[in-house]
């Protein structure tokens, strides 16, 4: 067992919307990554849709399944210590 196994024990449920899913992806990239510019383009995509709980759902799980994954790297430290 790795720390990056992916392997569920339960069964992994299909998203009812993949183009919801691919969009809630999106937005947790863009939020990983600092961009605002995209989120609120996602945000105001989503708003202006009429959405069903399905669809709700399968955003979510697009935005947490990108959220799991650990990221590849630490922010350097640039601030010089005091002294």
């Amino acid at each position: 067992m790795g720390i990056f196994n992916r392997q569920n024990t339960g069964q992994k449920s299909t998203p009812a919307n993949p183009e919801m899913t691919e969009l809630g992806r999106n937005y947790a990239i863009a939020r990983r990554h600092g961009d605002r510019r995209a989120m609120g383009r996602i945000a105001r995509e989503l708003g202006s849709r009429e959405t069903t709980d399905a669809d709700r759902e399968a955003y979510r799980q697009g935005r947490d399944e990108y959220d799991s994954i650990p990221p590849a790297y630490s922010k350097p430290r640039r601030r010089t210590p005091r002294r």
